[in-house]
């Protein structure tokens, strides 16, 4: 228990407390207690069908997967049960494993409304939104006619993770969840897009945990953990190396 805990609750990016989901009448998730320090990377690696997306949709507080017990911190505070944009507000992103289009609203409006919402309006921050945008799309090998097009509208694979990449960068979250954010992506955008998640984390300190069922990805994000994700719950941890383990031999040999 975090209460428990001898040192600065602050230096936790994030906390989960023995947390149980479910949906609708059924139990996905069962007890998950993880803590990711400030500029830690997590990997959490599992079978199709083990709750890992519903762990991180539910943690980010999407209306369909219910915490029953539990608690989840931001940096010591209790989020469990706020909102999802007051969760936003607080430091929490989630990178969704598949983004959804939003004809009408382009790339930096929809950007700069984010950012006005997460600082208040902060004159400080908006008067600097172009430089920022600008730049953050030269680190991530975007090209800046991307900042008109409409949200998700007629992307590719590729160009939806790296606008999901791009938004963490933006927002500089204290925790980042990245559902799947490998997947679509070829190797010349997984090294920008690993690059790109590696700079936030070493800029804001910021925490990661990463759904992912690929090893590919940790070639390029070094973790500083893997988590072996099976029938809703952690069932093994270890160093980058258990996932060139799991590569090997599969998900069969992990009880």
């Amino acid at each position: 228990m975090i209460d428990n805990y001898n040192f600065d609750q602050k230096i936790f990016a994030l906390h989960c407390d023995n947390v149980y989901v479910s949906i609708g009448d059924k139990e996905v998730v069962k007890g998950v207690s993880l803590s990711i320090r400030n500029g830690e990377i997590h990997a959490l690696m599992g079978p199709n069908g083990s709750g890992k997306s519903t762990l991180v949709n539910a943690l980010m507080g999407h209306p369909n997967y219910i915490i029953t017990k539990g608690r989840v911190l931001i940096k010591g505070e209790d989020v469990t049960q706020i909102d999802p944009d007051e969760k936003s507000r607080k430091g929490m992103f989630l990178a969704f494993q598949y983004p959804v289009a939003v004809p009408g609203v382009t790339v930096a409006n929809f950007l700069r409304a984010s950012i006005k919402a997460h600082t208040n309006n902060d004159e400080s921050v908006m008067k600097n939104f172009r430089k920022d945008l600008l730049k953050e799309f030269e680190n991530l090998e975007i090209d800046p006619v991307f900042a008109t097009r409409y949200v998700n509208d007629g992307f590719s694979g590729g160009e939806k993770k790296r606008l999901e990449v791009l938004q963490m960068s933006m927002l500089k979250p204290k925790i980042a969840l990245l559902d799947e954010t490998d997947s679509g992506l070829d190797i010349d955008a997984l090294k920008v897009v690993s690059k790109g998640i590696e700079k936030v984390v070493g800029e804001n300190d910021s925490g990661v945990l990463l759904v992912t069922h690929y090893q590919r990805i940790l070639d390029y994000l070094k973790p500083n953990y893997v988590h072996i994700f099976k029938d809703g719950n952690i069932v093994s941890s270890g160093g980058p190396e258990l996932a060139k383990e799991l590569e090997i031999s599969g998900y069969g040999l992990i009880k």
